[in-house]
């Protein structure tokens, strides 16, 4: 764990300790150390006083896991734009799904860009992107 203290937390590492061993009840606490009932609740009932992550770990996606496959799938193969794809998706998939949903699904597996999935002959160079012209 890391011990950086979140930019808007109310409490540090040593006043959660102070709340863990005060012994005082949640409602005692949060009026001692001038915090909502809830916060002192929460480091009362924490095993310890570290800060822990509050991204999500689990996805909500609307496509299953076969149907995310068969749209990747898609994307290699056909090496369809995203507007395609979600034509497609909606037609025959899922008509439920959403533009940024799928959006999304590529970035996350690496093909958001077309040209990243389109794969380059052998003796192909790739060129450097140009830069305007210095003066």
């Amino acid at each position: 764990m890391s011990s950086r203290i979140h930019p808007q937390a109310r409490t540090t590492p040593k006043v959660r300790q102070e709340i863990k061993d005060s012994g005082l009840s949640d409602r005692q606490a949060a009026k001692v150390f001038g915090i909502t009932r809830a916060t002192a609740a929460k480091w009362l009932k924490r095993d310890d006083v570290q800060d822990r992550s509050h991204r999500a770990h689990t996805l909500h996606t609307t496509l299953s896991t076969a149907q995310e496959a068969i749209v990747l799938a898609l994307r290699q193969s056909l090496y369809l734009p995203l507007d395609d794809l979600l034509f497609i998706t909606r037609q025959y998939i899922n008509p439920d799904v959403s533009r940024s949903g799928i959006a999304r699904l590529l970035k996350r597996e690496g093909m958001s860009r077309l040209a990243d999935v389109i794969p380059k002959a052998e003796g192909e160079t790739i060129t450097p992107k140009k830069t305007f012209k210095d003066y």
